[in-house]
């Protein structure tokens, strides 16, 4: 493993950062999301420390966006026809996820999961069965 950050470390980083920003969060409030502290946050950031495929699929949920944003504008990716952050819907998924995050007991925010995962499989379940 290199000791100097990949070009596509720093770009992840500074497209995170961006969106972080343009959204008024701070690295505080990221990092207690994610259960990590701001100096992890700032180094993700500057590209010195990779972020892992999970950790990178939390993060874009929280921001309310896909995680191919990160990856938007390195060697001609774009973002994909139909990604769940288009339009109203990216307000609409931010703010359930701002909201999920400030849930303080973690035995209410799992009912929470629980419930939202049931109306998704009842739903897929529908459209199955009416095709």
């Amino acid at each position: 493993m290199s000791l100097f950050a990949s070009k596509v470390d720093i770009h992840v980083g500074t497209r995170m950062r961006q969106r972080r920003e343009s959204l008024g969060i701070s690295q505080g409030r990221l990092g207690r999301y994610l259960g990590l502290t701001f100096s992890q946050i700032q180094k993700y950031e500057k590209g010195s420390n990779r972020i892992g495929a999970g950790r990178l699929f939390q993060i874009a949920t929280f921001l309310g966006v896909a995680p191919s944003y990160f990856f938007e504008g390195l060697d001609g990716v774009g973002e994909p026809a139909g990604s769940v952050a288009e339009g109203p819907l990216r307000d609409e998924v931010r703010t359930l996820v701002e909201a999920y995050a400030a849930i303080p007991d973690p035995e209410t925010r799992n009912s929470v999961l629980a419930l939202v995962r049931s109306l998704t499989t009842s739903a897929l379940a529908r459209r199955t069965t009416q095709v």
